[in-house]
């Protein structure tokens, strides 16, 4: 169930979107002012924040901003009254996706919402991939153990990526070669083998969780 958070200083609004995403089976919590709003977004895990731009205490544009520069992903439609092509600009420049102004019915910004769940989840899918008891997460270069983190050099990363994405495939030496260190490396082919010992060393030593294929390579079980 995707969860939404509506940042709206006029109640009998706040109320309206509130009761038509909740028929819609969505989880939703609501903020009655921009600290509020701010503090709920900075804290929790949203796939929606609704917006508002006009808000007490903190601004739609300054909570915006705060969120993206703490890597904040929600999907951000901001609402407003405000009709002019500068503060579409700008609220777009610092981070939000959609702009929806008011006054707007319930179908359209519940067809707003489902555009940005649909991308979310699609975003996320590329980015983030799973495998037994690992979480890689490919747009911060992170690999993630049962939730702690392992240390991988930028090529030892590399490396899992591409045997992840071709799991299940034989994948030789020199393919590995030629797609992660280019066809102009002319080094010994055995540093494909020392990077795989390592990753095996780092993440589960105990398990090859990376198979070797005599004659071949290598490839994820």
């Amino acid at each position: 169930m995707a969860k939404i958070l509506i940042i709206e200083d006029e109640k009998s609004i706040q109320r309206m979107i509130e009761y038509d995403l909740k028929q819609l089976g969505y989880n939703v919590e609501s903020a009655i002012d921009g600290l509020e709003g701010y503090e709920k977004a900075s804290k929790n895990n949203y796939d929606v924040i609704l917006l508002d731009l006009m808000l007490p205490s903190m601004n739609g544009m300054e909570i915006c901003k705060k969120l993206r520069e703490e890597n904040n992903d929600s999907y951000i439609i901001m609402l407003t009254a405000l009709d002019d092509e500068y503060n579409k600009v700008q609220g777009l420049e610092i981070g939000a996706d959609d702009y929806v102004t008011k006054p707007f019915s319930p179908r359209v910004l519940s067809a707003r919402i489902k555009v940005g769940l649909r991308r979310r989840v699609k975003s996320s899918e590329e980015d983030i991939i799973y495998y037994n008891d690992l979480k890689i997460i490919q747009s911060s270069y992170e690999v993630l153990k049962d939730g702690i983190n392992v240390d991988l050099t930028l090529k030892e990363f590399e490396l899992l990526v591409y045997l992840l994405i071709n799991k299940g495939r034989a994948l030789s030496r020199d393919q590995l070669l030629t797609n992660l260190w280019g066809f102009s490396y002319d080094g010994d082919s055995r540093v494909v083998d020392v990077h795989i010992f390592k990753l095996r060393e780092k993440i589960d030593p105990r398990a090859e969780f990376i198979k070797t294929i005599r004659g071949i390579g290598y490839k994820i079980i």
